[in-house]
């Protein structure tokens, strides 16, 4: 009997793209999951001055590397706003963003090229450079410095005001970050 209207569910009956298209949402998901929450990085009880000015140098270290994601997205998202008035700027932008997409936000997996593991900070600063390059060759250079320093100047007030002794460290960054609230928060 044939049913006409009907909608298939099950994930046989798609081809190819549709199984693609659902892993690439299911990445999505688990991808912008994987940064930290913008309430954590945004709490205004975590934001003093540093009392020994050197203090500051290692929030920015431990900040950076808890909210890396987050600040990389912070980044890109002034580089697009920077771009909107330059088109052909803006068209190898997006194409870079789906790189960064793909190669940097939403793997499950690590990166393995010729049969090594590459870090996520290679990963990280690679795709930085090859996104400046190729936008400076579209020659909106002005644009570009002012949001990369807009952006770098954001990132480095936000990280050196933030505390750091409400951050818990996963076991994947490997003792980036000391927090004194986890000792303390058993006595």
């Amino acid at each position: 009997m044939t049913t006409y209207g009907t909608i298939p569910t099950s994930s046989s009956t798609q081809g190819p793209s549709g199984e693609y298209i659902s892993r690439a949402k299911e990445r999505i998901k688990a991808g912008l999951g994987a940064r930290r929450p913008w309430k954590l990085m945004f709490n205004f009880r975590s934001f003093n001055f540093p009392s020994p000015f050197r203090e500051v140098f290692g929030r920015i270290r431990s900040n950076v590397a808890y909210f890396r994601m987050n600040y990389a997205i912070v980044m890109l998202l002034i580089l697009f706003l920077s771009l909107l008035w330059h088109p052909i700027s803006l068209i190898v932008f997006i194409i870079m963003m789906a790189a960064w997409l793909f190669l940097y936000f939403l793997r499950d997996e690590p990166l393995v090229l010729f049969g090594k593991t590459v870090d996520d900070r290679v990963v990280l600063i690679v795709l930085a450079v090859v996104t400046i390059v190729l936008l400076f060759l579209t020659h909106a250079t002005v644009n570009i410095l002012v949001a990369l320093l807009i952006g770098v100047v954001l990132v480095v007030v936000h990280a050196g005001l933030r505390k750091t002794d409400d951050l818990f460290v996963d076991e994947e960054n490997s003792g980036l970050l000391t927090t004194p609230a986890a000792s303390s928060s058993s006595t």
